[in-house]
């Protein structure tokens, strides 16, 4: 069971503050930080554990629940879903932004394809040698 209250991080001004809270707690959901089923703090016990608006966690809840991350459930609270899937599929999406982010920063020095390529994939036969 996670410990809600070491659920912090600071916030980057380049992107809207619920996008990083939800992208903090599916990176947590897909790492196992979060186990499925979870149950999901109050929006607002968790607005107090991030520091935010009351209204920032309602979209937070509102973006998982959209991408099925968690479902409310009427009178009892929040929970992360069990479904497996969707845990496949948010691992998947993580996955595919890392890569983004890391091809366009390694096109901005100027590397092509292949070169890119051939460097991941000698750090990937690597064994944590850095």
């Amino acid at each position: 069971m996670p410990e809600w209250e070491y659920f912090s991080f600071e916030f980057n001004d380049d992107l809207p503050i619920y996008s990083q809270i939800v992208h903090y707690l599916s990176r947590a959901f897909a790492k196992g930080d979060i186990p499925l089923g979870t149950r999901i703090p109050s929006i607002h016990k968790m607005s107090d554990i991030f520091k935010v608006h009351n209204n920032t966690m309602q979209r937070v809840y509102q973006e998982m629940e959209r991408d099925g991350l968690i479902e409310g459930k009427r009178g009892i609270g929040y929970f992360f879903t069990c479904d497996e899937t969707v845990l496949k599929k948010t691992k998947c999406y993580l996955l595919k932004e890392s890569l983004r982010r890391f091809v366009c920063e390694m096109r901005e020095i100027g590397l092509k394809n292949e070169d890119i390529l051939g460097e991941l994939a000698v750090c990937m036969n690597e064994k944590g040698e850095y």
